[in-house]
């Protein structure tokens, strides 16, 4: 048992079962040996491979996209380029070397990282070493106004806790974790309280046992990034797996070493993710104050913004073995059968006049 599951038990017997989400939230960031705490989960020998890490024409393409956008909004200087959940640096130092086709965007790029976990911060501040202006945050509400923005949060949302509740007997309860009589992890329903009326209207009739998610903390951190947008101006894109809900089932999912396991199997040292909500993020943008733009595949939106343009000048640089593993990446970033249609892109911005690259 390591430290993470012996802290979540003790809190059980003390307290009571926890919900899905307090659960998910000790053992990915809450604890001293928590799971993004301590380690980089990151690429081959990590958990999980990020589009970022696929193929450098990803972030290149996001980083001419910012260029673009940076262009529309009047080239201001300086302006603040913000990423949240930067992992371990690739994605925004793929998008700075592809900006500079733009040197005077780079000059003026104030960038901002949104960070919680120390160990990922010390692999950021060395692949970001060369660019001068950096600095991290704790949490959106941290950002400071006064500047315009870009912002860009790829698989940033799938990361954040959801609760879950879960229909029994006519009734919604919510999900939680126990122990069960040998002292196990287990999950069960709290009865004790009937979410019915929390539930949206189209789910109040489905089926026993179905599942349904809100992720407070997804919701919260778009209102707030919709609120600063309309405050101080910019343009942000949300690249992360997902649906349009509202929608019933369970995706909490952990990977270990690139492959599924337990959810509840040691605590603290699987990734922990939940499939996005896009609608719950445009409505919170949207209420916010921010435009809300149609949702995007990922692979059409890369498909728009050259992702295929861009993988046949590097092959024509390229060894062998190199062309076969640039080629197998565009078909997993933008095949349907692969990460094209299940990743989803949302765009939000603010003046309405704003009209960024990939959404007329």
């Amino acid at each position: 048992m390591n430290e993470v599951e012996r802290f979540i038990k003790e809190q059980i017997r003390q307290n009571g079962p926890i919900s899905v989400e307090q659960f998910v939230l000790i053992a990915a960031s809450a604890h001293p040996q928590s799971y993004y705490a301590q380690r980089n989960p990151f690429g081959g020998h990590g958990d999980f491979i990020t589009a970022p890490e696929i193929s450098q024409v990803f972030g290149e393409c996001l980083g001419l996209w910012c260029v673009d956008v940076w262009q529309r909004m009047g080239a201001p200087e300086p302006f603040r380029l913000v990423e949240c959940g930067p992992g371990n640096g690739t994605l925004m130092v793929d998008i700075l070397r592809a900006s500079r086709i733009r040197p005077l965007f780079s000059g003026a790029a104030k960038v901002h990282l949104v960070e919680t976990s120390p160990r990922l911060r010390e692999m950021q501040r060395a692949a970001l070493a060369g660019h001068a202006d950096v600095s991290w945050h704790e949490a959106v509400e941290a950002l400071p106004d006064g500047l315009p923005l870009i912002v860009v949060c790829n698989e940033f949302f799938d990361a954040l806790p959801a609760r879950q509740f879960i229909r029994l007997g006519e009734r919604w309860h919510e999900r939680v974790v126990g122990l069960d009589a040998n002292e196990r992890l287990c999950f069960s329903a709290n009865r004790d309280v009937d979410f019915s009326g929390l539930m949206p209207e189209g789910l109040r009739h489905v089926t026993e046992g179905c599942v349904h998610e809100i992720s407070a903390a997804a919701t919260r951190a778009a209102s707030v990034l919709g609120a600063k947008l309309r405050a101080n101006s910019g343009a942000l894109l949300a690249i992360d797996y997902g649906y349009e809900g509202p929608a019933v089932g369970d995706t909490l999912q952990a990977l270990r070493a690139h492959a599924p396991c337990s959810v509840l199997s040691a605590p603290g040292t699987a990734d922990l993710t939940f499939h996005v909500d896009f609608d719950a993020l445009a409505l919170a943008l949207r209420q916010a104050g921010a435009q809300v733009w149609p949702l995007r595949d990922q692979g059409d939106f890369l498909l728009e913004l050259g992702a295929a343009a861009r993988t046949e000048v590097l092959l024509g640089k390229a060894t062998a073995p190199q062309a076969e593993a640039l080629r197998r990446a565009l078909t997993r970033l933008t095949s349907p059968e692969a990460m094209g249609t299940l990743f989803k892109v949302l765009c939000a911005s603010f003046p309405p006049a704003l009209v960024p690259a990939g959404f007329t």
